[in-house]
This record gives structure tokens, sequence and C-alpha cells, in this order.
């Protein structure tokens, strides 16, 4: 298989240097086109000349003009100049133009000639291969891109269904654990409905609805892992068993802490039992130490724990609970919440059947507070 004949444009308005170029061009083997102007040299030049040799004094379009389109339309060929009038002003704007090279005519040395025109074709060649690299180099990046990308998008979705089951199964246990009991079945539903009304109502963003929920969900999950039998006693509780049960936001925490995806939920989980003015467990926060969200999961908790009965008191209705809220609304609760809450569940119960008010009402679940 032979190699492939270099290509060579040249330019000149005198037919008879257009004549003796090319047939000394073609002694040599290569292919010619030849043309009379500077505008068809931009109208026919495409990227499979290897070289160009150009005139400068020609009508219309010099070989000034001609190598300045040239360079827009940036095809990077080598321009060798080829003119009569041998100064060296003409040489050195020829070289500022990005000329290749400058040869006097008439062609005196014809091996010399034949030399510059082989460099300037090393030249292309070189550019060749440069393009080639550079467009392999794009596509490799590309191929390796989208490989990457496919293999995130496998990732994330792994890690999202290893989420998903994490959180299905934790689900699992704790919803297996409040059915055993009649004073807790139901509240973790509850409690996470009531967030996710007031984060509505509060305007929250997805990802924060989200997290709000997530944390409802597992927010006494603590309770898994602690013997709460004392709960189900008549009468009120001991201080020792109190003590007790305050362990279980920290214990949540724990439980939730390796979960790297639900570091928000283990902050809310382990303060869920906190206070507006620092009075709460296990850490004594308060004020502007409380995010937003864990500030909602402790009035719609609470809430929840006045609306259910326990051995030693009977439960608030909806109307007398929203009072309570308000009533410690700045000491234990905080404000804002208090009042979207209050607004959120009046319209939410308002618009529900008998039964469903009944159930919000009167549905019996342990809290403590």
């Amino acid at each position: 298989m032979g190699t492939t004949r270099a290509k060579i444009l040249v330019a000149d308005d005198d037919n008879m240097v257009r004549v003796t170029v090319s047939q000394i061009l073609e002694m040599f083997g290569y292919d010619v086109v030849s043309v009379t102007d500077g505008t068809y040299v931009v109208e026919n030049i495409d990227n499979s000349y290897d070289v160009i040799l150009l005139d400068i004094n020609m009508p219309v379009m010099d070989g000034f003009e001609t190598i300045e389109a040239l360079n827009n339309l940036q095809y990077d060929i080598p321009v060798i100049f080829l003119t009569g009038a041998g100064c060296m002003d003409y040489a050195v704007k020829a070289i500022n133009h990005g000329a290749y090279d400058f040869l006097t005519k008439p062609i005196e040395d014809i091996e010399i000639f034949n030399v510059k025109i082989r460099r300037a074709i090393e030249k292309r060649m070189f550019i060749r291969r440069e393009e080639h690299y550079k467009r392999e180099l794009e596509e490799d990046v590309r191929a390796k891109t989208s490989e990457l990308e496919k293999t995130n998008k496998l990732l994330l979705m792994y890690s999202n269904s290893l989420e998903n089951a994490t959180v299905q199964l934790m689900s699992s246990l704790q919803n297996a654990m409040e059915e055993k009991d009649f004073y807790t079945a139901g509240h973790t539903m509850r409690v996470t409905e009531y967030a996710v009304l007031l984060g509505l109502a509060m305007s929250l963003s997805e990802s924060d609805i989200v997290v709000l929920r997530r944390a409802a969900q597992f927010h006494d999950i603590g309770k898994l892992v602690i013997d709460l039998t004392c709960i189900r006693k008549p009468g009120k509780l001991t201080d020792e068993e109190w003590g007790l049960i305050r362990k279980h936001p920290v214990v949540g925490a724990n439980i939730i802490k390796p979960l790297g995806f639900m570091e928000r939920e283990h902050f809310i989980i382990r303060h869920h039992h906190e206070r507006m003015d620092g009075k709460g467990y296990p850490d004594g926060l308060g004020g502007d130490e409380l995010d937003i969200l864990t500030k909602i999961l402790i009035v719609v908790d609470s809430y929840d724990a006045m609306t259910s009965r326990r051995n030693y008191r009977r439960n608030m209705n909806m109307r007398e609970a929203v009072k309570e809220l308000n009533h410690c609304a700045g000491s234990h609760f905080d404000k804002e919440c208090v009042e979207a809450f209050g607004d959120a569940i009046v319209d939410f119960t308002s618009t529900t059947d008998v039964f469903s008010r009944e159930y919000l009402d009167n549905f019996t679940i342990d809290r403590e507070n």
C-alpha cells in the first residue's frame, strides 16, 4: 500500500510562474492545484492540503490579505510566500502574518526549494498528528467521563438502595416494638405526620422535609434497647425510672451515628427533649443552639404526649393541648413553631371527618415529657 502524495496549492496571477512551479512540484511527486488569486484560495481551501505557495502581489486579494483570511479559517496549513520582490520588509511582514517561510522567484536552486517544501510538509504532518492525538485524547476523556458517570450513577443507586433498606429495616424494628405495647402503638406514625404537617406549614425545603420525616420516624429508636416496662405501671414514675427513660435520646442518637447519611437526623434525635430555656435533656441546649427541625420535633412530640393517655393522668384534647403549647411557648417551645402548628393542626382537624378528629384527640399513647 503506497503512501499518500502531499497536496500543494499554488496561488499566483502569473500563468508562467504557476505552470513552472507546478511542474517542478509534480516532478518531485506532489499533487498540485493552482489558482490565479487569493480569493480562490480562501473559497476552495480545505483540510486536505499540506502546503500553500502564495504570491504576494496578486489582484483582488493579495498574499497578505489571503493569509489573514486563512488564519481566521484555522486550518493550520503552512504558507510559503513566493514573490519576485525579495525585500526584507516583505519577509518580516510575511513572518509576522504567520508565514512558514519566504522564497523569491525565479526559483534558482530546485533542491533547496524542494527541501523547504519537504520541511513544510513535515510540519503539516506534525500538526495533523497533534490534532489526531488531541481528538483521540478528547474521545478517551469523553469515554472515561461517560464510564465514570455510569459508575457514579450505579454507586448512587446502590447507596440509595442501601439507605432505603436501612431505613426500612429500622422502621420495621421500631414498628414491631411499638405494636407490642398499647401505649406506644402508632406514636411514631403520628409524630411523623405532625412533623411533616408543621414543616410544610413553615415552608421548609424538600430536603429539610426529608430529614425531618426521617428524624421523626426514629426519634424514639433508643427505646428499642431500654427496658421501659415501668411506663405501664399504675401511678407516676420514680426519679430512677425517669432517669432510665431520659437515656433514650442519647441511646437513639448512638444507634443512628454510624449511618453517615443521617448526620442531621443524629442531632435532632439526640436533642428532641431539649427546651428553649435550656432546661431540657440530655445536653441542656436552648435557643439558637437548636435548629428549626429539632424545634419542630420538640413541639409535635410534646403535642402527641399531651393528647395521649397514661395510667396516671387523662389525655388532653386538641384545643387543650394547643393552649398548653402556647402557654409554654418561649420557655419550653419555639414561639414560631407553636404558632404555625396551632394554625396547622386546627385546619387539619377541621377538614377531617368525626372519626379522624376523635382518633387524633383520644387515641392513647405513651410519651414522657
